[in-house]
């Protein structure tokens, strides 16, 4: 008797974790679209903005561009990687006490995985993407205006960028992962003022 109703709440366990795998990959794969079709609009609107913009800046303007693109990179790294780092239960207890921003911590930790996708991969793809368009409107007036070779310019230029790029996510990661609560509920207090949660 008792084996039997064993048997049947094992069945009902095993049942229940089939459906909620189910539910779990259709949200997956209405996020994959969903992400795939933010992506797609930010993207083109971005290259628009600079092949229409960059090729006619000036020197100044084209490194300035290229630094805030790729600490606009570095920045959404650091959130991406501190939302997966981040303790839930510090935003639930701030959240009972109605700390302004915690609810919207809890719902960034919740869905963890798709934050920092979006942050790290979405974000950080399109700062690098124009951050390279950038740097080579930067080559293209080195060399035009100051006479440089091409092939070394192009090539310090890009070195420069990735380097920075590469070296600050570096910094910013270990800084995500010992400081990850505090910037978690510091990007959520500032999200709270344009969204609830």
């Amino acid at each position: 008797m008792f084996k039997k109703k064993n048997s049947e709440i094992d069945n009902l366990i095993v049942q229940t974790k089939k459906k909620e795998k189910i539910k779990k990959e259709k949200a997956d794969f209405k996020w994959i679209i969903k992400i795939v079709i933010i992506t797609f609009i930010i993207s083109m609107v971005m290259a628009f903005i600079s092949q229409t913009t960059i090729p006619n800046i000036s020197l100044i303007l084209g490194i300035l561009i290229t630094l805030i693109f790729i600490f606009l990179g570095i920045i959404f790294d650091i959130v991406g990687v501190a939302v997966t780092s981040s303790d839930e239960a510090v935003f639930h207890s701030m959240n009972s006490r109605k700390v302004k921003g915690a609810n919207v911590a809890v719902k960034f930790k919740k869905n963890a995985p798709k934050v920092s996708s979006f942050c790290c991969d979405v974000i950080g793809d399109i700062c690098g993407v124009v951050s390279g368009a950038a740097a080579t409107a930067i080559a293209s007036i080195l060399v035009t205006k100051y006479n440089c070779n091409l092939l070394i310019t192009g090539l310090v230029v890009t070195a420069v960028v990735s380097s920075l790029t590469i070296g600050g996510k570096a910094i910013g990661k270990s800084f995500a992962i010992n400081k990850s609560d505090i910037i978690l509920y510091e990007f959520a207090k500032f999200i709270s003022n344009f969204y609830k949660g």
